[in-house]
């Protein structure tokens, strides 16, 4: 069991208390990803939670914390490759969690993204965050450093205009991609929300 998500990506929004714990499996475990999930899910039920299934992970509450679990078998003794159940799609996929956290860690675009996460919450969007992250990454690509304003203006126009149709791909697995994970009318939801949020005349209207 492992910190993931924002928090290890250095991207968790001020006042928020969501944490992701990623669950490693070992290789040798042997029942198939869905049972594995399942599994969990129930031991969770059974434990006096509440568990929620969403599409890779198993969302609780513990107190006042919201707690996404992520159950994944390791691909062999060593290395971070783990394969995940996709719930939605009764499939499942190869990822390496380390890949993910240091892709965003080290994009110098953290701030950026906790602002587009901070809209995301204000708005009740449905917006996956590590599709999230990817989209806020290529938006501010070869944009300055630390221009926060004008950044997350441009990933607005970004989101607007390319959410739709951009593909994106998992940088640990090319097989693997995460533009998938929101149906059309999902995307056209933020590409909306977007158009929206450029229209605004204050901050406090985009982000609380």
């Amino acid at each position: 069991m492992e910190p993931s998500g924002s928090f290890a990506k250095g991207t968790a929004i001020h006042g928020r208390t969501d944490i992701d714990i990623f669950a490693s499996l070992s290789s040798e475990v042997t029942e198939s990803l869905a049972v594995i999930y399942n599994t969990l899910f129930n031991r969770l039920r059974d434990e006096g939670f509440t568990p929620r299934p969403q599409n890779v992970s198993i969302g609780i509450k513990v107190g006042a914390y919201s707690v996404d679990v992520v159950p994944a078998r390791r691909h062999g003794p060593t290395g971070e490759f783990h394969s995940l159940f996709r719930r939605k799609a009764e499939t499942w996929t190869q990822t390496n969690v380390v890949t993910h956290i240091n892709e965003v860690r080290n994009s110098g675009r953290t701030e950026e993204v906790m602002v587009i996460k901070a809209w995301r919450e204000h708005k009740s969007l449905t917006f996956p965050s590590f599709y999230l992250e990817m989209v806020t990454i290529e938006a501010c690509r070869g944009r300055k450093v630390g221009d926060l304003a004008e950044n997350v203006w441009a990933t607005l126009a970004y989101i607007r205009d390319n959410i739709t149709r951009a593909v994106f791909i998992d940088p640990a697995n090319t097989n693997n991609r995460i533009s998938d994970d929101l149906t059309a009318a999902e995307k056209q939801a933020l590409a909306t929300a977007a158009s929206v949020a450029r229209q605004a005349t204050n901050w406090g209207q985009i982000v609380v």
